[in-house]
């Protein structure tokens, strides 16, 4: 176990009072979505989770928000038509994070696919050597995708451009391309801190009701099920305890078939596949994006794309089959094949290794498909309903197969809306329209946010550590700075975008159970490769005291973040002094 380590006050919340109506297992965007749609309509809900919250495939998406016009391909209409809704409201209730994504597809060219598509939609399966998508195929997808966004000009209708334009738009594009199609997704650039904003809403939501409770933790797993009930085994202490729901929830995504063995009835529903991702600082390839992310169909057929999120470039993804026994983590021949299609679209463009700054991977919560190919496979979601033996009572056990970033809210709501069918229990508030956290009167022009900035900027606190906190945190910066100006503060020496009293407000708000939380996942240091030796040690010492940590500990939180960098992320923690 992690030497020095107490019990946290969310364990001890339920160790204290060791039942609820529901349990949700499994602290990614679709648990925790749950998590807070059942808190609002005034459940006693429970929420564990064995790592950190969107630890798992929600932290290793490609960062988009989108309809998934590639789903088309695949009949499914229902899914493309709801994500695109769900697409348009975020940028609505979640405008602090997500942001209209300007997409351009390279197309290379006119009619090239149109005999192939029917088999593909037909059989999902490739037929013989892969045939790109022409400018036919790529027309009649936006067109159809267009009609699904009817929703008060949510986003802009797709143009077509010829090779002579596109070339002046964005002049290091491959001179062989015929046409480009602009349309607009959007993108949440910290899918991490929208997680904990929806876990924060719900944990709020069950304070405001006097008839329920919300609690979450994380680094709190399920071991088994017993005659006493749900044993839950803290991952920091090793302690363990008994939990008594009267419904669970499984929303472990691609390890809801090893939860459901662990609670004593094992399951087949899953196949994931694996999708990796690189992060690149390339002020060349960078500027050739021209702000907008590049969408496009690689020579092997396999969708990818590369986009610029702040000063970096993230490229992705690949489709593969996942092997639950191994850790997911990008490969030498995925790093290839990303740099293959880099080549593709931007020939003129080196690339190397050495550019890289972190990457990443995740196992996709996809269903069981057999002989289907990965790419073809179903991004839908559907609910399992089987019963179990909880302390000698028979409760309903709903287990989440699939689901997709984008659809979050929807799918929340429809898990919801089971679990209150079957507690007995109306509907009494919809999350269709509800701002999430730092969405609350989110300044929302370019305008607004300089207002704001110039509100918030003090002797303290100065413009560009304004700005930081109000890209971390939404509207509920106002909370984080009225806390950083209540006692002496510094900046950390490592980084100016963290300081000693901010690090206390997210180790005492956020729980942090690892100094690796706070770098992946409370900020995005890591992912922008800032991660020096010079931070982790002073980042570790500025937890020491909100988290109470001996020496013993900070040491062991050092080693673990550099392990935890090296191996899942490819990230050699660097010194700053030559």
């Amino acid at each position: 176990m992690v030497p020095s380590s107490s019990e946290r006050e969310n364990v001890r919340a339920l160790r204290q009072r060791p039942r609820a109506q529901v349990l949700v297992i499994g602290g990614g965007i679709n648990g925790v979505g749950t998590f807070r749609d059942l808190a609002l309509q005034g459940v006693d809900v429970a929420l564990v989770e064995r790592g950190d919250y969107c630890q798992g495939a929600s932290g290793a998406s490609s960062h988009m928000i989108h309809g998934g016009i590639r789903y088309l391909e695949n009949g499914e209409f229902r899914l493309v038509k709801e994500s695109v809704q769900e697409r348009n409201g975020l940028l609505k209730i979640a405008p602090h994070y997500v942001k209209p994504l300007k997409t351009t597809i390279p197309i290379f060219s006119t009619v090239s696919g149109v005999l192939n598509a029917p088999l593909r939609f037909l059989t999902h399966k490739q037929q013989g050597k892969p045939k790109e998508r022409g400018a036919f195929l790529i027309k009649l997808g936006l067109s159809l995708y267009d009609s699904f966004s009817r929703d008060g000009g949510s986003v802009p209708r797709h143009q077509f451009q010829g090779r002579k334009k596109a070339l002046q738009t964005l002049p290091k594009l491959n001179s062989g391309i015929k046409y480009a199609a602009t349309y607009f997704d959007a993108s949440v650039h910290n899918p991490e801190r929208l997680t904990l904003d929806v876990l924060r809403d719900g944990e709020q939501a069950g304070l405001s009701a006097e008839e329920s409770r919300a609690r979450a933790s994380n680094y709190l797993a399920v071991n088994s099920i017993s005659a006493d009930g749900v044993e839950l085994v803290d991952q920091l202490t090793g302690d363990s305890f008994s939990f008594t729901p009267d419904l669970i929830v499984n929303t472990t995504g691609a390890w809801v078939d090893e939860t459901n063995a662990a609670m004593g009835a094992a399951s087949s529903f899953m196949g994931g596949t694996k999708g990796s991702h690189i992060v690149l600082e390339h002020p060349e390839l960078l500027a050739a994006c021209a702000g907008r992310e590049i969408f496009f169909e690689h020579t092997d057929g396999r969708i990818v794309l590369i986009y610029p999120m702040g000063d970096r470039v993230l490229v992705g993804t690949t489709d593969v089959d996942a092997d639950m026994r191994e850790d997911a983590v990008c490969t030498e021949e995925e790093i290839d094949y990303f740099f293959d299609l880099i080549g593709h679209v931007f020939p003129s463009i080196e690339v190397a290794r050495e550019q890289i700054v972190y990457s990443f991977s995740g196992v996709r919560p996809l269903p069981k498909h057999d002989a289907t190919q990965p790419g073809f496979v179903s991004r839908d979601y559907r609910i399992e309903r089987a019963d179990r033996s909880v302390a000698g009572r028979q409760i309903p056990v709903l287990s989440l197969v699939g689901g997709k970033w984008t659809t979050f809210r929807a799918l929340s709501e429809h898990l919801t809306n089971d679990v209150l069918a079957l507690l007995g229990k109306q509907r009494k508030v919809s999350t269709a329209k509800l701002p999430i956290g730092g969405g609350v009167d989110f300044p929302a022009t370019e305008a607004a946010v300089e207002r704001w900035i110039l509100d918030h900027t003090s002797e303290q606190i100065d413009a560009e550590r304004a700005l930081v906190l109000l890209t971390r945190y939404g509207s509920r910066a106002n909370q984080v700075i009225e806390y950083l100006e209540a006692g002496e503060d510094k900046v950390l020496d490592s980084t100016h975008e963290l300081s000693v009293r901010e690090v206390a407000y997210i180790a005492s708000h956020e729980q942090v159970g690892h100094l690796v939380d706070v770098l992946i996942r409370r900020t995005s240091l890591a992912f922008r490769g800032l991660v020096t030796e010079e931070l982790l040690a002073e980042l570790a010492s500025a937890l020491r005291g909100p988290l109470d940590w001996n020496e013993e500990r900070v040491d062991f939180e050092i080693r673990h973040a550099e392990f935890v960098l090296d191996h899942y992320h490819r990230v050699q923690v660097q010194s700053l002094v030559a």
